[in-house]
C-alpha cells in the first residue's frame, strides 16, 4: 500500500515538474512579440484609448536576487515573472490640444510574483519606467482626457512595492482657467525635508524622492519653479503623510511652500509653511478664488492648514507675518466654505502702519505714483480725488468678517494720525467698514461706511463724526500754530453713486458741519489774511501774539456733488471772517469768497475781500483787485495833496457784526448731530456717542 502511494506521489510530482518545466521553456522561448496584437486590442478595449506596444515584448522567469546558486535563486526564493516592453503609447482623445498621445514610455519593466496570481492578486515587486511622458488636459466641460470608460468591478487587486524612473515629463492643460503647466521630473537621492525648511512639532522630517522643474503659463502670466515630492508609492497607503516642497513664480507673484499632505490619494488634510510675495494681494484672486483688497507690494509668511470636509476645503492661515510696503502685518485668517458662498474671517494687526501703503486699498495713489506724477506737467483737468475703480462684480465671490487694528501709524504729510481700528464686512455684495475709527491730532474720527455693490454703479453712504481734534496738533510744523489751541468737532452724512471715490463724491447728496471753540490762533495769520500790513509787520518784529477764537461755525448742504455753504463764520476778538460760495466736487472747482471785517481801528490796512477760485489741482487764491486798487489809488492821491492825509485811505474802522457764539455753537451742534443723507438699500449705521466712547476705550486697552 505504501509503495503504491509512493509511486502515485512520484507520478504527480513528475507531471507537475514536467508541466512547470514546459511552462518555463514556453515562457523563455516563445516569441511574445506575436502576442502584441492581442494585448493591444484587449487593453484598448478596456481603457477606451488606443494602446500600442511597438517595441520588443519579453517574458521570463526571474527572482528578486541575481546572486547565489541556481537552487538559491530559483527554489529558495519566490519565483517572479519579469516582463519587459519597449515603446509603449496610449492615444489621446480627439478633442485634446496636447498632441496625439496621452502617455508614452520608452521602456517598461515589471517584476510580478507568480503565486499570488493564482488568487487574482498582482503583486508587483518592482515597476521601472524609462522616460515616461504624460499629456493631461481638462476640457471646457470639466472632463479629463485621462477619463476611462466605466467597467464592471473586478476581483483582481494590484499592489506596487517599488517604482523607479530616472526622469520623465508631464504637461497639464486647462483652458477654462488658462493654465498650461509643464513639469520635468527626475528621481533623486534621499533628501531630508529640513533642507527646505525648519522642522516643527507638527511636521517631522520627511524624505523626498522626486525633484521637478516647472514652466508654462497661467492666465497669460509665465510660470517658473521647482520642488520636491515624497515617494509616489507611499500614496497607496491610507493616512499617508506625504511631504511636498515647492517654489514658484507666477507672473508677479512668488509662492513657496513646504509641508505635508495627508492621504494624497484623496487629500483630507494639508499642513504647509506658505510664503507669498507680489505687487498686490488682489492679484492672488485668479490663483485662489479668494477676494483680497488692492494693496501695495507685499511679502508674508505663515502656516497654512487645510481640512477637507465632504467635497469642500476649509483653510486656516495662522500666525502669518509680513510686510505690505513699509508696513508690518500679522494675524490669522480662516476661509470657511459654506452656502451660498464661502466666508473669510480673521484678525489682522499692525505695529506700525504707514498711511501711504493704504493708498491702493482706498483707491488713492501710492507714493511711487505720486513721485512719478510730480515729475510731469499736471494737466488742468487732472483729478485730485481718487479715480481708481472698485470691482463690485467680485464682491459676491465670498463674504468677509475681518477685524483690523494698528497700534502706531507713521505720519505722512505731517498728518498726526495715531491709530486705526476697523471691521471689514462683506455680505451678499455689500461692503461695509463699520466702524472705521482712527485718532487724529489729539482727537478721533469715527465713521460707518456702506458700499452696495448690488447696484450699478455702487450706492455708497458714509456717516462720520470727528471729535476733539486739536488745531495746534493738526499742523505741527506750521510756525504760527505752535501756540494755537482751537478744538475742532464735525459731522457729515453723504450718499453718492459711482465705482470710485471721485464719482461717488461727484454725485453726493447730504450735509456736513463743523465747529471750533475754546481756542486761539496766531494774530499774524489772521492779520496777514486781512492784509493789515502794519499789524503784520508789528507782529513779525515783536513776536506772535494770540487771538482768541470765540467760535467757528460751518454748515454745508451737498446736492448733486456741489457743496454749498449755508453758514461759515469765524468770530475772534479782533475780526469776523465770513465765507460764502460753493465747492463743485464733480468738476473739483472752487468758488469761494471770504470777507474779513475788523473789530476796531487798523492803520495801513489794505483790507480787501479774498477769493478762492480754480481747481483742486490748480487753485487761484488772492484779494479782489478792484477794492484793493481803489484804496491804493486814494492813498496815492491823498499823498500828493496832503501826505499826512494819506493815512485816511488805509485806515480801517471796524464795522464787524456782532456774533453770539453760544447761540451759534448751540445751533450748529444741533445741525451737526442731525446731519442726514438719502438712505441706500444698505444704509450706513449712524455714529452715536456710545460707539465713539466704545472705540476710544478699545484703543486705550491696546
Amino acid at each position: 500500500m505504501f509503495i503504491k502511494l509512493l509511486k502515485s506521489l512520484i507520478y504527480f510530482v513528475s507531471v507537475f515538474v514536467l508541466i512547470l518545466v514546459s511552462v518555463v521553456i514556453f515562457i523563455s522561448n516563445f516569441n511574445w512579440n506575436n502576442a502584441r496584437p492581442y494585448l493591444n486590442q484587449r487593453i484598448t478595449k478596456n481603457i477606451g484609448h488606443d494602446f500600442a506596444i511597438r517595441g520588443d515584448l519579453t517574458l521570463q522567469l526571474c527572482t528578486e536576487s541575481t546572486r547565489g546558486s541556481v537552487w538559491e535563486r530559483y527554489f529558495s526564493q519566490t519565483p517572479m515573472l519579469c516582463v519587459s516592453a519597449n515603446d509603449i503609447s496610449i492615444s489621446n482623445v480627439p478633442w485634446s490640444n496636447t498632441g496625439t498621445q496621452l502617455a508614452a514610455v520608452r521602456r517598461v519593466m515589471v517584476s510580478l510574483q507568480l503565486w499570488p496570481l493564482l488568487h487574482k492578486k498582482a503583486v508587483i515587486t518592482q515597476l521601472e519606467l524609462d522616460m515616461p511622458q504624460l499629456a493631461l488636459e481638462r476640457g471646457p466641460d470639466g472632463r479629463g482626457n485621462w477619463s476611462l470608460p466605466e467597467s464592471d468591478s473586478s476581483d483582481w487587486t494590484m499592489t506596487i512595492a517599488q517604482l523607479r524612473f530616472p526622469n520623465g515629463s508631464m504637461r497639464f492643460l486647462d483652458k477654462a482657467i488658462n493654465l498650461d503647466l509643464h513639469a520635468e521630473a527626475r528621481a533623486v537621492a534621499t533628501v531630508p525635508a529640513q533642507e527646505n525648511g525648519k522642522d516643527s512639532p507638527d511636521q517631522p522630517a520627511q524624505q523626498f524622492f522626486l525633484r521637478f522643474l516647472l514652466s508654462g503659463s497661467y492666465d497669460h502670466a509665465p510660470i517658473t519653479g521647482n520642488g520636491q515630492l515624497g515617494s509616489i508609492l507611499s500614496i497607496k497607503d491610507a493616512h499617508t503623510i506625504f511631504p511636498v516642497a515647492a517654489t514658484m513664480q507666477i507672473g508677479g507673484n512668488h509662492i513657496a511652500f513646504n509641508g505635508v499632505i495627508t492621504d494624497p490619494r484623496a487629500p483630507s488634510g494639508i499642513n504647509v509653511e506658505l510664503a507669498l510675495a507680489g505687487a498686490s494681494l488682489s492679484e492672488l484672486y485668479p490663483l485662489t478664488g479668494i477676494l483680497l483688497p488692492v494693496t501695495g507690494a507685499y511679502k508674508i509668511k505663515g502656516q497654512l492648514l487645510g481640512q477637507k470636509i465632504g467635497a469642500n476645503w476649509n483653510w486656516h492661515y495662522q500666525n502669518f507675518m509680513g510686510m505690505m510696503g513699509a508696513s508690518d502685518l500679522a494675524g490669522s485668517l480662516d476661509y470657511i466654505h459654506g452656502a451660498p458662498r464661502p466666508t473669510l474671517r480673521g484678525t489682522v494687526t499692525s505695529n506700525q502702519l504707514r498711511l501711504d501703503d493704504l493708498g491702493p486699498l482706498i483707491g488713492a495713489e501710492s507714493s511711487t505714483l505720486k513721485i512719478a506724477r510730480s515729475k510731469k506737467t499736471i494737466p488742468k483737468n487732472h483729478k485730485i480725488l481718487p479715480t481708481v475703480q472698485f470691482q463690485p462684480n467680485q464682491w459676491t465671490a465670498l463674504d468677509a468678517d475681518v477685524k483690523f487694528s494698528s497700534k502706531h501709524l507713521t505720519r505722512t504729510h505731517d498728518i498726526p494720525l495715531e491709530n486705526i481700528v476697523t471691521e471689514i464686512h462683506l455680505l451678499d455684495g455689500v461692503l461695509s467698514l463699520s466702524p472705521l475709527y482712527f485718532g487724529i491730532a489729539g482727537g478721533d474720527v469715527t465713521s460707518n461706511i456702506s458700499l452696495d455693490g448690488r447696484t450699478t454703479p455702487i450706492a455708497a453712504q458714509i456717516k462720520i463724526a470727528g471729535r476733539n481734534v486739536m488745531l495746534r496738533e493738526l499742523f505741527p510744523k506750521l510756525e504760527s500754530t505752535h501756540e494755537s489751541l482751537g478744538e475742532i468737532n464735525g459731522d457729515a452724512a453723504l450718499t453718492g453713486h459711482g465705482n470710485s471715490i471721485s464719482s461717488m463724491l461727484a454725485t453726493a447728496n447730504g450735509e456736513l458741519a463743523a465747529t471750533v471753540s475754546r481756542g486761539s490762533v496766531s494774530r499774524y495769520m489772521l492779520e496777514l489774511a486781512g492784509l493789515n500790513v502794519a499789524n503784520a509787520l508789528f507782529v513779525k518784529i515783536f513776536g506772535d501774539t494770540q487771538v482768541r477764537i470765540n467760535c467757528l461755525v460751518s454748515d454745508f448742504g451737498v446736492k448733486d456733488g456741489v457743496a454749498e455753504i449755508r453758514r461759515f463764520v469765524i468770530d475772534t476778538d479782533v475780526a469776523v471772517v465770513d465765507l460764502k460760495g460753493d465747492i463743485d466736487l464733480a468738476k473739483e472747482q472752487l468758488n469761494l469768497n471770504m470777507t474779513p471785517t475788523s473789530k476796531g481801528m487798523r492803520v495801513f490796512s489794505l483790507h480787501s475781500p479774498l477769493y478762492a477760485k480754480g481747481t483742486f489741482s490748480n487753485p487761484d487764491i488772492g484779494p479782489y483787485k478792484g477794492p484793493l486798487l481803489m484804496r491804493a489809488t486814494a492813498a496815492a492821491a491823498l499823498t500828493a495833496l496832503a501826505p499826512p492825509a494819506a493815512i485816511l485811505a488805509t485806515l480801517n474802522i471796524g464795522t464787524a457784526p456782532k456774533i453770539n457764539c453760544p447761540v451759534e455753537l448751540a445751533r450748529m451742534y444741533k445741525a451737526r448731530s442731525n446731519s442726514r443723507s438719502t438712505a441706500t438699500n444698505a444704509p450706513a449705521t449712524p455714529v452715536d456717542l456710545n460707539e465713539i466712547q466704545t472705540n476710544r476705550k478699545a484703543m486705550r486697552t491696546k
